[in-house]
């Protein structure tokens, strides 16, 4: 998958699922540009705010002069319904679907031909955990976002979207029920995530829009009921 002359933009893309993104697509022989809130040798400003965008989308054009690839990273804040505010939540939305949306629509008319959108959601668009709502409803908008942009799209930009589970970031190894919980066998990693994405970039890919896929090793797909394997649910 040589992706040599073309442009990657990765959204959240100095640490973690995004770096090995944006890393990946270096290594194939793209140009890569990132905007991320952290300090860095990158675009830095938040997603969240739509001067930002509309400067980081400028900046990228006027460097590059088109993007072949969009790929919607950067992470929403998790907060719960007991203690998420009112502006706290539309930030996260801000963050996790308006953002993607509107970078989307600022390089509509600028990819080149075989472009792709991917959107990074979460095994959250489709479960939960208590006290998550903020960072599940940004999720699950994208999630959805994503095949009414493949519509919008259709026969010119291809947009998937990819749902990790239990990503670990630092490349730890686990053993015991953190690893064997999981029917693939192990914990996720960043490089699962970018060669998945790096796959929905490419020309293999080709017949593929409008998807989700979610690569959490399984575990949504694992039915756990009181006493499976000795767990036991308490209140």
């Amino acid at each position: 998958m040589s992706f040599k002359d073309r442009v990657a933009v990765v959204t959240g893309g100095a640490h973690g699922i995004g770096k090995a993104i944006a890393d990946a697509f270096r290594s194939e022989g793209a140009a890569v540009e990132i905007i991320d809130i952290a300090p860095g040798a990158h675009f830095v400003g938040d997603v969240g705010n739509k001067e930002t965008l509309e400067a980081f989308a400028a900046d990228v054009l006027k460097k590059r002069g088109h993007v072949d690839y969009l790929v919607n990273n950067a992470l929403p804040l998790m907060k719960g319904i007991a203690d998420c505010a009112y502006e706290e939540f539309q930030y996260a939305l801000s963050v996790g679907v308006t953002a993607p949306f509107y970078l989307s629509k600022l390089f509509a008319a600028h990819f080149g031909k075989g472009g792709a959108i991917v959107n990074i959601s979460s095994s959250r668009d489709r479960m939960s955990q208590p006290q998550t709502e903020s960072y599940t409803a940004a999720k699950g908008g994208i999630a959805a976002l994503t095949h009414a942009l493949a519509v919008s799209f259709a026969g010119r930009i291809r947009v998937n979207s990819v749902s990790p589970g239990w990503i670990d970031t630092d490349y730890r190894v686990y053993e015991g029920p953190d690893a064997v919980q999981q029917p693939a066998g192990r914990v996720g990693t960043p490089k699962d995530v970018a060669d998945l994405v790096l796959f929905l970039c490419s020309e293999k890919a080709g017949f593929l829009t409008g998807e989700n896929i979610c690569i959490d090793g399984g575990m949504t797909k694992q039915m756990i009921y009181h006493g499976d394997h000795g767990w036991k649910l308490e209140r």
